[in-house]
């Protein structure tokens, strides 16, 4: 385990939607705009992300002044 995470926001709608895409969004923890989701980076979580990019945006974490 890296310890490293993502925050995932979901910034496009399900609506309309292939029924797959519908079921990514909820394995990243994410079914309504706008909500924040803190996963662990790994393989799995990225190609979740990229397979709804269209739908999610990914925050950096530098960007909120942690010092870690």
């Amino acid at each position: 385990m890296t310890g490293k995470t993502l925050r995932i926001e979901q910034i496009g709608s399900p609506i309309r939607r292939e029924n797959d895409q519908r079921a990514t969004l909820i394995g990243l923890k994410l079914n309504k705009l706008h909500r924040v989701s803190t996963l662990e980076d790994t393989p799995s979580v990225r190609g979740m992300i990229r397979k709804v990019q269209h739908l999610v945006r990914v925050l950096d974490d530098a960007a909120r002044g942690r010092a870690s």
